[in-house]
């Protein structure tokens, strides 16, 4: 029930628009007691915040059984005995989901024709969440976290937990003069692309095909029991040696390129936290600077626009192939759901959108996804103008 957002959640929830009612809450909680008896209580004030958002927008007619899920869950102790830095729900007359957060998000809630999705993707596309893979010969441990916290995470019972584990009976001896650790230095010596030596090699031979039939079993049970379940990038924690060896049998979508080429047993948690989030910043920072790159370019060939109205009418006629958006912001407004015009509220301290939640970024973002545009949601102060939203044209 407690999901991690994907990009094929994600995806789902973009294409949800126009034809229903939908509540959204979002909230920090506490990881640690005695902070995280607070959590229940903060999460019944935004219930009553949405219930009066759900009054305000559908006066006497509004549908309180939207709000029985919601409600619901204050009575679910795993929810609010389990550490988690954040809480995302989105719920409708169709649809119900909790998001468990790795990263901490600002108090919200919203009722409106589309569920609120800013702040997932914001974090879906953050340097954030990840799972780590650490691989020994004698150990296989899977953990999941961000920059602040990892914990272990229990496998799935068709994870081996070990190379015995994981071939018995046909495991090689060892008795037998290859690798103190079992595995040659044959990968080595080729950058690691070579899972065993052509030729000759007798007994170790044996054992490097060891490794390599080992690498594939840990491989298939994570793949299918634990990355696609998550969604997550995986970082594989293993020594240098067997780093190129792993990922040449890998076909785990989620397995990184880079990864942590040390032994893992014997690196205590905050190291390994600390080296896995250095990768997944670098990532981030390499993949927001392409795509600011990209809008730079574009601006060069006339094909770019930070005027919020001219984006609005080009979202809807499907010439935006890049539509970024500042992180945190919002721009009361409706969209003309025909043509895409945009119609800016006034914010002169009686703001129109006020109780609705109506916001033309929210508005606008679904639509671009629905016709193939990728949105990006930036840090604020990367965006040009000030408008809190840019786009990159087709044509």
């Amino acid at each position: 029930m407690y999901e991690h957002i994907t990009q094929s959640a994600l995806s789902e929830l973009l294409k949800q628009q126009g034809h229903h009612t939908f509540l959204s809450l979002y909230m920090p909680m506490e990881r640690t007691f005695p902070g995280r008896e607070q959590n229940p209580i903060r999460y019944r004030n935004l219930l009553r915040q949405l219930r009066e958002q759900l009054d305000l927008a559908s006066g006497a007619a509004a549908p309180h059984d939207l709000l029985e899920p919601f409600e619901a869950l204050l009575g679910d102790d795993r929810l609010w005995n389990s550490p988690r830095s954040g809480l995302a729900i989105v719920g409708s007359d169709n649809l119900f989901q909790v998001f468990s957060l790795h990263q901490p998000v600002a108090e919200q809630v919203r009722v409106d024709r589309q569920p609120y999705l800013k702040p997932l993707l914001r974090i879906s596309q953050s340097a954030g969440a990840f799972q780590v893979l650490c691989v020994t010969r004698d150990a296989v441990r899977l953990c999941e976290g961000d920059q602040d916290v990892l914990h272990e995470v229990e496998l799935h019972p068709a994870v081996p937990r070990s190379l015995e584990q994981a071939l018995g009976s046909e495991l090689t001896e060892k008795n037998q003069s290859g690798h103190p650790d079992g595995f040659s230095r044959a990968a080595e010596k080729t950058g690691g692309m070579t899972m065993h030596e052509s030729g000759g090699g007798g007994k170790q031979d044996e054992i490097d095909i060891d490794r390599e039939r080992y690498f594939r079993a840990i491989d298939k049970a994570i793949a299918e029991h634990h990355s696609r379940r998550s969604g997550l990038p995986l970082i594989l924690a293993a020594l240098p040696r067997n780093q190129a060896a792993f990922r040449a049998i890998s076909h785990n979508a989620q397995l990184l390129d880079e990864g942590v080429a040390m032994d893992p047993s014997l690196i205590d948690a905050a190291a390994l936290r600390q080296h896995c989030g250095e990768i997944m910043s670098k990532r981030y920072n390499a993949w927001l600077d392409k795509v600011l790159e990209r809008y730079g370019t574009a601006q060069g060939k006339q094909l770019a626009c930070e005027n919020v109205a001219q984006i609005g009418e080009a979202v809807y006629a499907g010439r935006v192939s890049v539509l970024l958006v500042e992180s945190g912001r919002n721009l009361p407004g409706v969209v003309n759901q025909q043509s895409g015009a945009v119609d800016l509220y006034e914010t002169d301290g009686d703001d129109k959108a006020a109780g609705t939640g109506a916001d033309v970024l929210d508005q606008l973002i679904p639509k671009a996804v629905q016709n193939g545009a990728e949105v990006v949601v930036v840090p604020s102060g990367l965006l040009p103008g000030e408008s809190g939203a840019a786009a990159v044209f087709r044509f």
